[in-house]
């Protein structure tokens, strides 16, 4: 499992949050997706690495715009959803 995380700018709301985790959802075969407009990110936990270049198109198709991509190994938390 690979937790990736997108740093995105232009979110504002929870419209907007729902609004890129839809797009995700539809682009990529993922397990979870959550936004933040507060952090100013998107965290998806999929089986396999997503490629940074496409996340960052889909999203900029749904009107954000990526600044940054990272991936690292998932690893499950015992009280957390996305685990530390």
């Amino acid at each position: 499992m690979v937790k990736t995380i997108a740093k995105v700018e232009g979110m504002m709301c929870a419209h907007c949050e729902a609004h890129t985790n839809e797009a995700v959802r539809a682009a990529f075969d993922v397990k979870e997706v959550t936004s933040s407009a507060k952090k100013g990110e998107t965290v998806i936990v999929s089986e396999n690495e997503i490629d940074g270049a496409k996340l960052t198109d889909v999203i900029a198709e749904a009107g954000y715009k990526v600044t940054g991509v990272t991936s690292e190994p998932y690893k499950k938390g015992l009280f957390g959803k996305f685990g530390k």
